[in-house]
């Protein structure tokens, strides 16, 4: 996550919207400032896993729960952290509150959050914005892929309310009981170039 510019003004959620429409970029807003969404490190290569494996997550969650009246959004669609003027956009989302059924700008109650990781986010994404999400009690499950290896890290939320960790590598299988399904590791990585590229000296 990448600071905007200084000078930018204290936003309400509205000015948000309003200013974002006119942007080339996404932001976050987060506490009343707007942040640049965190890039793909070039160096890694991942840009393009990054994307491919996030369409396919979200086609593999969408074809599951859309006959049950779900909603799967990819990282078009905020997240506003509840209890919070505070926005986000993860790479893939699912809801299935009938609250998020009237809202046109963004959900407020996910039960699945997937995070893509790069070099840039990581960091961010396991710690700051993991604490924010997790506050939501409606969130299950909280999906962290690397984008350069075959290695998936499940967050997930147990009915005593404690948050478990499942490491998932080649050979297995995934399993969100947020969305009752399970699916194979390799459906995500087929086909990637997971080679890592090193930094030129």
């Amino acid at each position: 996550m990448i600071a905007a510019k200084e000078n930018l003004p204290i936003f309400t959620p509205e000015e948000y919207f309003a200013w974002e429409e006119k942007q080339l970029e996404k932001h976050e807003l987060i506490d009343g400032r707007v942040y640049l969404l965190g890039q793909v490190d070039a160096m890694t290569g991942g840009s393009v896993n990054h994307s491919r494996i996030a369409v396919r997550l979200t086609t593999i969650f969408d074809r599951h729960v859309d006959p049950s009246g779900c909603i799967t959004g990819n990282s078009d669609l905020r997240i506003n952290l509840l209890g919070t003027n505070d926005y986000t956009y993860p790479d893939v989302s699912v809801t299935c509150d009938d609250r998020d059924q009237t809202t046109t700008q963004y959900i407020r109650y996910p039960c699945l959050i997937v995070e893509v990781l790069s070099p840039s986010t990581e960091a961010y994404d396991r710690g700051g914005k993991f604490r924010r999400y997790r506050q939501n009690p409606a969130l299950i499950d909280y999906l962290l892929v690397s984008s350069t290896s075959v290695a998936i890290d499940l967050y997930h939320k147990n009915d005593g309310g404690d948050w478990l960790i499942l490491n998932y590598k080649a050979g297995d299988m995934i399993a969100l009981k947020s969305i009752n399904l399970s699916f194979p590791i390799e459906q995500i990585y087929r086909g990637l170039n997971l080679t890592e590229m090193l930094p030129v000296d």
